[in-house]
């Protein structure tokens, strides 16, 4: 096997196992800790259609990932399914021989209308993003004032064509939506679909994060425990990022994710490709690595392999578990928005 092919890992021994693909940092919703409505208003000037990756400049990026020990591929936004044209791209890497897990991440609005053709051109399943059932809570939540009834329809037509298991993601804000929670675990229990709750993070710089808005995982967990019984139980894989609890009477599990109370990045195998072509090696990275200016500049498949490969070698990133005084204040550093390169 040539050097630079396979199994790599950084300089703290984690492997890349998962690629998070931004096609988009469009997005049909507002929600306040993403993409504030009152920076990213009407005027607000997205990439240029030449500055994005093409589909099969995708393709060919994956495929140099998979090389070196991806196996699960995420796609990602902004929200995915407003890039015209999406199928095409999961036709294509539903084809690249080492992708064991294909799915995407989307906050279910246009759904319904596109489950089939997404099922058709080799997804494998899904994640939904669902803050709340509460209707103004959920309008509030994100920034449109759009209600959840075609949330919940796509997330019917979803399961209807296959797309399971289907996760449903919710950030948990304190005084935001935190009294919901526990309606939202109940509206799933017994339907296979699995609820994660996720702690409010500092993802970005502009979403005004503040550590006494976090719920932490114990106080989510006592909260659901009390209504329905739920018990711990181990994950499905290393580098999981959430905890995984089970409804003591059989019927189903939930999954909280604690990013800020406790962080799993030692466990951590992500990668994240950005909209406009970067490698970001964290959630939390302040800058990236450009593919897309050497790929372009004629780079073959070495040199965009070994590039990788070089960025991840060199990997130190454990943000979540030496956050600082500073940043737990509001001093935070400069990072890259979650728009920019998905959740």
């Amino acid at each position: 096997m040539r050097s630079g092919v396979g199994d790599i890992r950084d300089t703290l021994g984690r492997p890349v196992r998962d690629l998070r693909v931004s096609v988009t940092d469009r997005c049909n919703f507002r929600c306040p800790y993403c993409m504030p409505a009152e920076i990213y208003g009407e005027r607000y000037e997205f990439l240029p259609r030449a500055d994005l990756l093409t589909f099969e400049e995708i393709e060919r990026l994956v495929r140099r990932f998979v090389e070196l020990g991806v196996t699960k591929v995420r796609l990602t936004g902004g929200e995915p399914l407003v890039r015209r044209g999406l199928e095409d791209l999961i036709a294509r890497l539903a084809l690249a021989p080492g992708i064991r897990d294909l799915t995407l991440t989307t906050n279910g609005y246009l759904l319904a209308e596109k489950a089939g053709a997404l099922k058709e051109a080799g997804l494998k399943r899904l994640t939904v993003s669902l803050d709340s059932l509460d209707e103004d809570v959920f309008k509030a939540m994100n920034g449109r004032g759009f209600g959840t009834g075609p949330v919940l329809e796509g997330i019917d037509a979803a399961e209807e064509v296959g797309l399971t298991p289907i996760k449903i993601n919710a950030v948990v804000q304190r005084g935001v939506n935190d009294h919901t929670i526990v309606d939202l675990a109940r509206r799933f229990k017994g339907t296979g679909h699995v609820v994660r709750f996720i702690e409010y993070m500092d993802v970005g710089n502009l979403n005004g994060w503040r550590l006494d808005e976090v719920v932490a995982a114990e106080e989510i967990f006592r909260a659901i425990d009390a209504e329905m019984p739920i018990e711990p139980v181990e994950a499905n894989y290393r580098g999981e990022v959430a905890r995984r609890y089970r409804y003591r009477d059989g019927d189903g599990e939930i999954g909280i994710i604690a990013s800020v109370s406790k962080p799993f990045c030692g466990d951590c195998t992500r990668a994240r490709l950005s909209t406009d072509g970067k490698l970001f090696t964290c959630l939390f990275a302040g800058t990236g690595t450009d593919l897309r200016g050497p790929m372009r500049g004629g780079a073959g498949d070495d040199e965009l392999r070994d590039l990788i490969a070089g960025v991840w070698g060199r990997r130190d990133d454990r943000y979540s578990e030496v956050r600082t005084q500073e940043t737990r204040t509001g001093a935070q550093p400069r990072k890259v928005e979650m728009y920019q390169i998905g959740g």
